[in-house]
């Protein structure tokens, strides 16, 4: 979300390093300095790694040197490297918990025989390797157009996996009718179709940060027709989510709608008025995504804690 993702040109590791550089000093050719096999450097505003380990004479000598030809990236920036860096090592710490949660459902569905637990733990853990094995191809191809989306949208259904389990094991249920859990699925449908459609904009900004062209201030004024289809698509999000607090306030907010659709729709709208209107100030853009996120799980919660109301037997 703070566009670090090429923070560290390669993967797994981060200029070659296990633990990334925190200084341009560590990055910069200089005479009579150790290198190690596989460091890499910027010079000249290109990406170098050392073919073996060596001392550096008074010159460099580009025979020690071999360009870093997967992608044209040679920035370094320390707040992007480290957003990146913990951003790989939270993968990893993460992973041990969904896999914990795989062996723990077998034992669960093995005895209780509810192999969708199972299932589920396993959608979750596919998921995260889709998504480690995505990152490196991100890398690699210096973002390549639809990555930063397709990688946004692995991470979320890691989330849905894992809340699946959570939410469908409680016994707590409430009834709603099927006219209202079909209007939950098409809220969520369409919120997610607006994500996309963000992810797709954010993608259009790094394109013109990455190209230089244009000032902040005219952004906007060079975004695609996606940015369009983006604001437009907001009116039916509020429309379709209107409806449905004005629902659920009739069955006295069973469903607290109010709070997990209402809300969370006056923050986008307020955030994406304040991206449109004043230079799309960056602090805000991780909070535009983050917030789509959370509405789309509290949604989708909603969703798996109702149940139709049940047939009632003849007599």
């Amino acid at each position: 979300m703070t566009g670090s993702g090429m923070g560290c040109p390669d993967w797994p590791k981060c200029f070659g390093r296990t633990i990334p550089p925190v200084s341009k000093d560590q990055v910069t050719w200089k005479p009579q300095t150790d290198f190690f096999e596989g460091q890499m450097i910027v010079h000249n505003e290109t990406l170098y790694t050392s073919k073996l380990d060596f001392i550096s004479s008074d010159n460099m000598d580009l025979d020690h040197w071999e360009p870093y030809t997967k992608h044209d990236y040679a920035v370094f920036n320390a707040f992007h490297i480290w957003v990146e860096f913990i951003n790989r090592l939270t993968g990893v710490v993460a992973g041990i918990p969904v896999l914990l949660t795989l062996l723990l459902s077998f034992i669960v569905s093995r005895k209780k025989r509810k192999w969708w637990i199972f299932a589920a733990a396993m959608g979750a853990v596919f998921m995260m390797a889709f998504e480690a094995w995505l990152g490196k191809l991100v890398v690699d191809g210096n973002l390549i157009p639809g990555s930063i989306t397709i990688h946004m949208v692995g991470a979320i259904f890691v989330v849905f996996f894992l809340q699946l389990i959570i939410t469908r094991t409680k016994t707590n249920k409430l009834t709603i009718s099927r006219p209202g859990k079909q209007l939950l699925w098409a809220f969520l449908v369409v919120a997610f179709v607006q994500l996309l459609l963000g992810t797709q904009v954010r993608e259009a900004v790094d394109v013109l940060i990455k190209n230089n062209e244009f000032p902040r201030a005219e952004w906007i004024a060079n975004l695609p027709i996606s940015f369009i289809i983006h604001r437009s698509f907001s009116w039916v999000i509020l429309l379709l989510g209107g409806f449905l607090i004005y629902k659920d306030w009739k069955q006295n907010n069973e469903l607290g709608l109010w709070w997990r659709i209402g809300f969370w729709i006056s923050f986008q709208i307020g955030i994406g008025i304040i991206l449109a209107w004043f230079e799309m100030p960056k602090e805000l853009q991780p909070l535009h995504l983050m917030g789509s996120i959370i509405m789309l799980l509290f949604v989708f919660e909603r969703i798996l804690i109702t149940q139709l109301p049940k047939k009632s037997s003849a007599a």
